[in-house]
Parts: structure tokens; C-alpha cells; sequence
């Protein structure tokens, strides 16, 4: 995919890095991406890629936006107030950047649709508030081979990792299961509508995640993989702690019992 005239302006700041380039770009326009959920992750996630050109955004969530939504969800405005977030995000994405294709998945992700979905992607990015779903996309990303960028947030907090266990060449990286190995209890650990979350550390992460996803696409750094990293708005700190592959993970481990999604 060469660039045309109107692409080496608008990415011309990519291209004076040496580490991305004019490879690098065309590289990016040809990548696919499935982003889960366009809410307060997925928003910053899907603007950035947009803007960075990666070529065809993918976005699955069944919601509607809400007015209390528009505190952190930036790809959202007021006039939007009850419409479906996938059509609102793809009509913030195409303001940006009218190149970028974007498919639209008004869904929820499950069980029987998750492998179709990931197989037509290079890499998924979870922006997904609930610990059922984060479960499902890490074992349909582990499962499809696909790399999968994880992204959460509670009150001032945030967290991040990367995982690449299923990816060929890379056995022997953890999973989300090897650092949380199964859901905590009902009620143990409440939703962003019980305990709240400050709106700007969504743009934190969000835009950390995409970070992640670019260097991923582009072979760029170190990465995140075999690491989770924390914010704490109220420090203000960054904390990056090892994670290693658990040998007695359902999933990935020497004798895993998860072998299909369920």
C-alpha cells in the first residue's frame, strides 16, 4: 500500500520518525484492529488509532449512549445522547480521519461470535468493563493467536498489560488468566457506575493502550507483554510489575482444561 500525496501530509509527523517511516505508515494503513467496547477506554483508543492511520477499525458494543457517559466517553457528544456508541465512535473516527474503514459490530460480544470476529483481525484491543467479557477476549484472542491489548479502570486508577501467549513465537508469555486467574466475587469489586471513576485517567490509559497497540503493530520497543502496568492518579504514580506465565493457568498452562471458547 504506497501513500498517496494527501497521506504523506497528514502522516508527515510519522514520517520524519525513524523508527516508523514511510514503511511504517503503510504498514499501519494495511493493519487491522478489533477494539472492545467504545466507552471511556475505547474512546481515546479508536480516536488515536484513527488519527495514527490504522487502516480498519473494527468496533463491537451493544450500548447506547447515555448522558452520564459523556464525563469520560470523548468519541460521544450530547447531540449523541441515545443513539448506538459503535454508530457514534465510527462518526467520530470519520471526522478525523475519512481514510480509515471502519466496520461496525452493534453487538455483544459472546462465546459464538467472539472467533469469527477476531479471525479477520491483527490484534485486539479490550476496552471492556466487566471481568466476563475480559475472560472471553482473553481466551478467544489466546485461542485465535491474536495479541490483545488490555486496558481497565476503577476511581483513579488504571491498569494495563499486554498479551501475547497464542501469538506464534512467543509461547511461554502469561495470559490475563495467569495474573487473575479467576473472577473475584459478585459485588467484591464494584463497576465504575458504584465506586465512579475520575474522567481524565480514562484518557490515560485509553491513550497508553493505543500507544501499545502502534508499537505492537510496528514492531517498536519493548513490550508491555510479561508486565502489568498501574496508574495512580492520586500518587501521581506509574508502578510496572513482572508477570510470568502461570505453569497451572486453565489456559495456557501445561495441562490447560480451557481448550475452546465458552
Amino acid at each position: 500500500m504506497e501513500l498517496n500525496d494527501e497521506q504523506f501530509h497528514r502522516y508527515a509527523r510519522h514520517l520524519i520518525l525513524d523508527e516508523v517511516g514511510e514503511e511504517g505508515q503503510e504498514r499501519l494503513l494495511a493493519s487491522r484492529v478489533l477494539v472492545i467496547g467504545a466507552g471511556g477506554l475505547g474512546s481515546p483508543l479508536l480516536l488515536y488509532l484513527a488519527a495514527a492511520g490504522v487502516g480498519t477499525l473494527g468496533i463491537i458494543d451493544d450500548d447506547e449512549v447515555d448522558l452520564t457517559n459523556l464525563q469520560r466517553q470523548i468519541a460521544h457528544g450530547t447531540a449523541s445522547v441515545g443513539s448506538s456508541k459503535v454508530a457514534s465512535a465510527a462518526e467520530s473516527v470519520a471526522r478525523i480521519n475519512p481514510g480509515i474503514r471502519v466496520n461496525r459490530y452493534e453487538e455483544r460480544l459472546t462465546a459464538e461470535n467472539a472467533a469469527t470476529l477476531f479471525a479477520d483481525y491483527d490484534l485486539i484491543a479490550d476496552g471492556s468493563d466487566n471481568f466476563t467479557t475480559r475472560y472471553l477476549v482473553n481466551d478467544a484472542a489466546y485461542l485465535s493467536g491474536k495479541p490483545l491489548v488490555s486496558g481497565s479502570l476503577l476511581r483513579f486508577e488504571g491498569q494495563l498489560a499486554t498479551f501475547r501467549g497464542g501469538v506464534p513465537g512467543h509461547e511461554g508469555e502469561p495470559c490475563y488468566r495467569c495474573l487473575f486467574p479467576t473472577e473475584p466475587p459478585p459485588g467484591m469489586i464494584p463497576r465504575c457506575e458504584e465506586a465512579g471513576i475520575l474522567g481524565a485517567v480514562a484518557g490515560v490509559i485509553g491513550t497508553l493502550q493505543a500507544t501499545e497497540v502502534l508499537k505492537e503493530l510496528l514492531d517498536l520497543g519493548s513490550s508491555l507483554s510479561g508486565h502489568l502496568l498501574i496508574y495512580d492518579a492520586l500518587g501521581p504514580t506509574f508502578r510496572k510489575m513482572k508477570a510470568a506465565r502461570d505453569p497451572g493457568c486453565a489456559l495456557c498452562g501445561t495441562d490447560p482444561t480451557i481448550r475452546e471458547i465458552a
